[in-house]
């Protein structure tokens, strides 16, 4: 029997509810119990579970292309404190496999110390089944090593493997200023060794063959093409027998772009149920569409089916004549639909003779939902152009060729007053590092430059009109751009005009902002730029370990 509670508080002895208290076996310390019968300080001088584990490593970093080798041969492109990054160091770390990992993180480091620590919280089981918690710190030692494409690119710009020819035979780029956009925002020009401006097309070199196919199967994703491949021996080594080649890959984008029109031959006419023959080319895609303005018949033709009975554009976006439409009426009380577009009747009138003379053109168009009464547009005057195709006798009940096809709705105006008040976009879009071939120099000069400077424009405005295009490319916000309201004020009080507000413009919530997430390392020693967390957690150097023992 225990002795009553009052007879224990008689003798000057106390009741304690806590949990009970062992002594230490090794110090003789009170602890709570635990399997090993140690406190935490014993343990700590009887087990180290970090023993055995790597503490200092060496990753090999290509500071030419801002990447990691992963042993063997394979380089990985990761970002400083990235989850990549962390990822890859773990791994380098021999001996974690006898412990439980808990717990990883970044301590930071002056970027340009070349040097990388990473904090590692891991558990194991000792003595009797306790359950030891530890903390350490393992560091890399980051030397410079350039990968074999940035060797060979160093050494010589035409050591390349794999190069790849992307031509079209049409008069403009803006082609190839879509096809920018769309390697941009997909990373195809991530493994180039260098890209070079062409007359009539780019040239993309590689170090490799298989990223030259990779590029060669994004494009054929994109746009109409055709391929063809070809390889040249460069060395052979008998004893080895090692053969080394080039391989060229030359991609042929089929010459028909948007806003063109065609004249399809005749027995693609019949075997397209008879459509045509003059056709306007509305979408380009990894085939393009072909639309009949006169009945929104529309098609799509594939790059194998075109170049089966090729045909040529009889009328190309320079080529396009400025109306103004006097009336629109939709056809079958605009019941002829097709997508977006709606057939109509329209009277137009050249811009250039409007108030000269009193010639007036009827047609019919797909533009019945856009064009306004008033409205000025762009077309082919088909009365005045002068077609010569032998596809066009070869119909047996002749063709009734319209006076006037309309294309697009027309901004041009609108768009001068604008610049003239000083409004200009509030957005940019990225570019590649392309070598330009050399400028002639003279008239030629001056023509070739104004001539880039159109086709860039034309395609920025084509991205405000059309929303089908500008969801294919990434678009970023311009910090230096003037805001329309604050450049608008000076010109509003003397001209009330708000005729240019329905000028089409990217929406913002299109807009991407410009972040830089990479920390770039001078490759001259300096600290360079960096783009920094300062809201982050930083770890100092020298943390005291953290050790626990269940």
């Amino acid at each position: 029997r225990h002795p009553p509670p009052r007879t224990l508080a008689m003798f000057g002895v106390q009741q304690h509810n806590a949990p009970g208290h062992v002594l230490c076996c090794m110090c003789g310390v009170g602890m709570p119990p635990n399997p090993a019968g140690m406190c935490v300080d014993c343990i700590r001088s009887q087990v180290d579970i970090t023993d055995g584990i790597q503490k200092q490593c060496t990753v090999l970093y290509c500071n030419q292309c801002a990447r990691y080798l992963q042993p063997p041969r394979h380089w990985i492109r990761a970002d400083l404190e990235s989850k990549e990054l962390l990822t890859f160091c773990i791994k380098r770390v021999k001996g974690l496999g006898k412990v439980k990992l808990t717990d990883a993180g970044f301590i930071w480091t002056e970027p340009h110390s070349k040097r990388l620590k990473i904090k590692l919280t891991v558990q194991k089981e000792v003595l009797n089944g306790a359950i030891l918690q530890q903390t350490f710190v393992v560091e890399f030692v980051v030397e410079w090593h350039m990968c074999d494409a940035c060797s060979r690119a160093a050494a010589n710009a035409d050591q390349w493997t794999a190069c790849v020819q992307v031509r079209q035979k049409v008069e403009h780029k803006r082609t190839f200023l879509f096809l920018e956009q769309l390697i941009l925002k997909h990373g195809m020009e991530a493994n180039t060794i260098g890209i070079k401006s062409q007359p009539d097309g780019l040239d993309f070199y590689y170090g490799s063959r298989s990223h030259g196919l990779k590029l060669l199967d994004f494009l054929q994703q994109v746009v109409p093409v055709r391929a063809r491949h070809d390889k040249q021996l460069v060395s052979h080594d008998a004893n080895n027998n090692t053969y080394n080649y080039q391989y060229t890959f030359m991609v042929e984008i089929v010459p028909v772009c948007k806003e063109d029109i065609v004249c399809l031959p005749y027995k693609v006419s019949l075997g397209l149920g008879g459509v045509g023959p003059v056709m306007l080319v509305t979408r380009v895609g990894a085939s393009f569409q072909l639309t009949d303005p006169s009945t929104l018949r529309q098609i799509w033709v594939a790059a194998d089916q075109y170049y089966r009975a090729p045909y040529k554009p009889i009328g190309s976006a320079k080529m396009m004549t400025e109306y103004i439409v006097l009336d629109v009426e939709p056809s079958d009380m605009g019941r002829q639909r097709a997508g977006k577009y709606l057939l109509a009747d329209v009277q137009v009138a050249r811009l250039a003779d409007f108030g000269v003379n009193d010639v007036i053109l009827h047609a019919k168009t797909h533009l019945g939902h856009h064009l306004n009464p008033g409205d000025t547009a762009f077309g082919y005057d088909l009365a005045s152009l002068q077609i010569v195709d032998p596809e066009l006798e070869k119909y047996k009940h002749g063709v009734q060729l319209p006076d006037v096809l309309l294309v697009k709705k027309s901004y041009q105006e609108k768009r001068r007053r604008r610049r003239q008040k000083g409004v200009a976009r509030g957005w940019k879009l990225q570019r590649m590092d392309i070598a330009e071939e050399e400028a002639a120099g003279g008239a030629r000069g001056v023509r070739e430059e104004e001539r880039r400077a159109n086709d860039e424009e034309l395609f920025l405005q084509e991205l405000e009109e059309d929303e089908d295009v500008r969801a294919q490319v990434q678009i970023f916000r311009d910090a230096s751009a003037q805001p329309r309201a604050a450049a608008g004020d000076d010109a509003a009080g003397d001209d009330g005009d708000d005729d240019d507000d329905d000028v089409p413009e990217v929406p913002i919530e299109c807009l991407l902002d410009e972040l830089s997430l990479n920390r770039r390392v001078d490759p001259n020693g300096g600290g360079g730029d960096e783009d920094e967390d300062d809201d982050g957690d930083e770890y100092e150097e020298g943390e005291e370990d953290e050790e626990m023992a269940d």
